[in-house]
């Protein structure tokens, strides 16, 4: 298997859990090329999370899931083991701490790391249960067009009318993740016609205000300036947009 292939395993794992953490035992990462390992954990693709509760008994080949128990000895020893009640010649299994060890990922976590890679402002717009993360605004040469990371059938890049499967600019190799930005950046100064992404005006203008707002804290005096800089369009154009949102949010009585 190589670390390409891994990587794109992990992809479609996420994308079919969109709304779940991935977990990825210890025993499936030490399966995994070296080279792989390295840089998921280098680049905080995959993180270490809690112990397995149980593990699949290898004691014969019926490989049965079993609860983990542990014990502790007078002097402080722990002992870890499974029992078996598939056998009468066969009591408690010995576990292996080592075989309790997890990883976990996710689709928020692969949005990070794009963001980061990409060098974009991060947002808090985010949206695990619908499998729609947003990533962050992407500046080309000529235009501008927020990317957002899409689960379907495997994980995907909507940016300026264009959807690309995120495996076709994303490599693993050489303990290295890359991501080919050029590429990105071309989709993005060619958009599709009527393209965009499928962010609503709602939720454009809900971004927005919580963006102006993260400065406003910073205490930024130019937020609505630094906000449409970011957008790519006039301060008075932001202002519309929040004016429009708030007459929206406005209850009536």
């Amino acid at each position: 298997m190589t670390p390409q292939a891994v990587l794109i395993e992990l992809l479609d794992r996420i994308a079919t859990l969109p709304g779940e953490k991935v977990l990825i035992r210890n025993d499936e990462l030490s399966r995994w090329p070296a080279e792989a390992t390295e840089a998921l954990k280098s680049h905080n693709l995959i993180r270490k999370t809690r112990q397995a509760a149980s593990v699949v008994c290898d004691e014969c080949e019926k490989e049965c899931p079993r609860p983990v128990h542990t014990l502790r000895s007078p002097s402080g020893a722990l002992r870890v083991f499974i029992v078996c009640d598939k056998r009468d010649d066969v009591d408690r299994v010995p576990v292996p701490t080592e075989r309790l060890e997890q990883w976990q990922t996710s689709g928020p976590l692969v949005a990070e790391l794009l963001t980061g890679m990409l060098d974009l402002i991060p947002t808090t717009a985010q949206g695990s249960a619908s499998g729609r993360w947003e990533v962050g605004l992407l500046k080309g040469k000529k235009h501008s067009s927020h990317l957002v990371l899409m689960a379907g059938d495997t994980l995907s890049l909507a940016l300026a009318g264009h959807s690309v499967p995120l495996s076709d600019v994303l490599t693993l190799e050489n303990n290295q993740i890359t991501i080919d930005k050029r590429a990105l950046i071309r989709l993005v100064d060619h958009p599709a016609t009527g393209g965009g992404d499928t962010e609503s005006a709602e939720a454009r203008a809900d971004r927005l205000y919580q963006r102006v707002e993260e400065e406003r804290a910073k205490g930024n005096r130019a937020f609505n300036k630094t906000v449409a800089e970011e957008e790519g369009f006039s301060v008075q154009r932001l202002k519309q947009i929040l004016d429009w949102r708030k007459k929206q949010k406005k209850p009536i009585w």
